[in-house]
């Protein structure tokens, strides 16, 4: 005999429940298959505000998969994984920006060293919508009420843009901000060492160093003025972008020939015509009629 107080008596019991249907259900219900099971986590993670009953009737009513919420249970994503630290209903950055891209603009600064090793300061804004270079300009000492004047020339008083998003750089003033909310435009100030939430207009300035100022040195600001005017004029009008689907933020008329027979010929009656842009760095091309 084995003397024991009654909790542990109690406790054994437990555990050899705990064992005994461990074992007892060990078969369980077979898993869903994997093409399933890797689908309801796209969906919850690309749904931020579904819930498990949400997404078994979607599976249901759209797909004719049927589960049970119970069973979506089962595959669902942890919280961290699936919404990071924001609330369900909270909207993330990148959703917000798509939803909105056709009312906001993005403004950012580039720094330029000429061969002279002065320093100029080039100011960029974009149409995020668009991905059209909207307005760009050059200065020695960029100021707030410099940097106010460029918005006033670059945005006409009739537009329809709703949110400026800028960096938290000094130049940007409050009494510059309470100036575009009086010209109708919300600021949207990126947070703290988080480039990447005004990724557009990083993408283009990035744009502008690996396509344009790393194969050029500028004497000076006259002579660095051309060469951008130059190069947004390419990307506005002759550079495809992938964003757009290949399209193009300004898009002119193009003639195309009729093809007469396969489409990987070229026209008879026609040429390929290329123009140079910044003394052949790029170059647009086009179809051009041969003369008679």
């Amino acid at each position: 005999m084995v003397i024991v107080k009654p909790e542990t008596l109690i406790g054994w019991h437990r555990k050899g429940f705990k064992l005994f249907w461990k074992w007892k259900s060990q078969a369980g219900r077979p898993r869903i298959p994997e093409n399933i099971r890797k689908l309801i986590l796209q969906m919850a993670q690309e749904n931020p505000t579904w819930g498990q009953a949400r997404v078994a009737a979607e599976l249901s009513l759209k797909l004719d998969i049927h589960v049970s919420p119970r069973t979506v249970r089962a595959y669902w994503p942890p919280e961290p994984e699936r919404r990071g630290n924001r609330r369900t209903s909270s909207q993330n950055w990148r959703t917000f920006v798509r939803n909105h891209a056709q009312s906001i603009v993005a403004c950012d600064f580039l720094v330029v060293v000429t061969a002279r090793f002065r320093t100029l300061y080039v100011f960029l804004l974009m149409e995020v919508g668009t991905r059209r270079v909207a307005h760009c300009n050059i200065t020695v000492h960029p100021t707030a009420a410099w940097t106010l004047l460029q918005l006033r020339e670059a945005i006409p008083s009739d537009h329809s843009n709703r949110f400026l998003i800028r960096d938290r750089d000094s130049i940007f003033s409050a009494e510059l901000d309470q100036q575009l909310k009086a010209f109708g435009l919300r600021v949207l100030r990126t947070p703290v060492r988080a480039p990447r939430a005004n990724a557009y207009c990083q993408r283009l300035v990035g744009s502008v160093r690996r396509e344009c100022l790393d194969f050029t040195i500028p004497l000076g600001e006259k002579h660095l003025r051309r060469i951008l005017a130059e190069w947004v004029t390419h990307y506005n009008q002759g550079r495809p972008h992938l964003s757009l689907g290949v399209g193009i933020p300004e898009p002119a008329g193009v003639f195309l020939p009729v093809q007469a027979h396969d489409r990987h010929s070229f026209a008879q009656d026609c040429k390929v015509a290329a123009r140079a842009v910044l003394g052949g760095l790029h170059h647009e091309y086009r179809w051009e009629r041969i003369a008679a």
